[in-house]
């Protein structure tokens, strides 16, 4: 049986680099694409037989590490690995931690891709080797954990609203793009505010937005 793989990252040049990786380095491999965080979802809930998500956290509707989150509890038997341009051992420690199975650097060539995507479907945990020793060095942030398992636990409908809300939609203008009553907006920040144990909107988007990683991509942008 294929494997079959989900490419979940909104640049379509990055999307085929890996096409090209997976299909070189693996033999028989079914791979599906995504652009953002909904179609991911969607594409989770519609393909049960999904083994392997590679991940990018920057990716429209991620919310950084909080898009992880909420993979690894709605979908638990996908491995999830995040491919990110992001190389600071806080980071991929944090990455660990919310439930992912590796992470490959972006910079990674063929073979470093092969090493580690042979490691995470042998059900083994892989960092970069150079890495490995900063990452296991660092402890890990039980705030930022607690904080995540909560984020876990909305559906992904309240996920939705949530990353809306943080963003600083209207309770309307989210009914209208969900295609949902407002009433039933208001129902779902009722429950999102009692799981993850905030008093109003603004404290759910900023807990949101706690989760959320500097994309390098923006800083070099914002350098040009």
């Amino acid at each position: 049986m294929a494997t079959r793989v989900l490419i979940a990252d909104d640049h379509p040049l990055f999307r085929t680099a890996l096409v090209q990786a997976l299909s070189a380095c693996m033999d028989d491999v079914d791979i599906l694409e995504a652009r953002d965080l909904p179609e991911t979802t969607a594409l989770l809930e519609t393909h049960e037989a999904i083994d392997l998500v590679l991940l990018d956290l920057h990716m429209p509707g991620s919310h950084g590490l909080a898009g992880l989150a909420a993979i690894r509890c709605n979908h638990p038997a996908v491995a999830v690995v995040v491919v990110s341009a992001n190389e600071d051992p806080r980071v991929i420690r944090r990455v660990i931690d919310h439930g992912a199975a590796g992470f490959i650097p972006k910079s990674s060539g063929l073979n470093e891709m092969t090493a580690a995507l042979d490691a995470v479907l042998d059900c083994r945990e892989w960092v970069p080797p150079h890495l490995e020793r900063a990452v296991a060095d660092l402890d890990s942030n039980d705030e930022d954990l607690l904080l995540a398992e909560r984020i876990a636990g909305l559906t992904p409908q309240q996920f939705r609203v949530l990353s809306l809300v943080a963003d600083g939609w209207l309770n309307k203008q989210i009914a209208d793009e969900l295609g949902i009553q407002e009433r039933t907006v208001k129902a779902h920040m009722s429950e999102i505010l009692h799981k993850l144990e905030v008093r109003n909107r603004t404290q759910a988007g900023v807990a949101l937005r706690r989760l959320e990683l500097v994309d390098p991509a923006s800083r070099l942008a914002g350098n040009d």
